[in-house]
């Protein structure tokens, strides 16, 4: 038995499985501020304090998957489309 038969069904278990957590829960957290909105400075102490505002999510530290950014592309464009 070749390895080509497990290998694909990994894949396909990888697969379904990022499908139903992009479908659970379309967003994760930003990965530059980890969530928090802002990036943590250090001030001359090395006390941690409040940064800039976190330009990637705009402060709100969340970003949308990318497999629930394409579905929502397909969706839109074959809503369009149907039209």
């Amino acid at each position: 038995m070749t390895l080509t038969f497990p290998a694909m069904a990994c894949l396909v278990v990888v697969t379904l499985g990022y499908a139903l957590i992009c479908a659970v829960s379309p967003f994760a957290n930003c990965r530059k501020c980890r969530g928090f909105g802002f990036l943590m400075q250090q001030n001359r102490k090395g006390r941690l304090k409040r940064g800039k505002q976190c330009r990637r999510c705009h402060g709100h530290g969340k970003r949308i998957r990318v497999g629930r950014w394409l579905f929502n592309r397909a969706h839109r464009i074959h809503r369009e489309g149907s039209q």
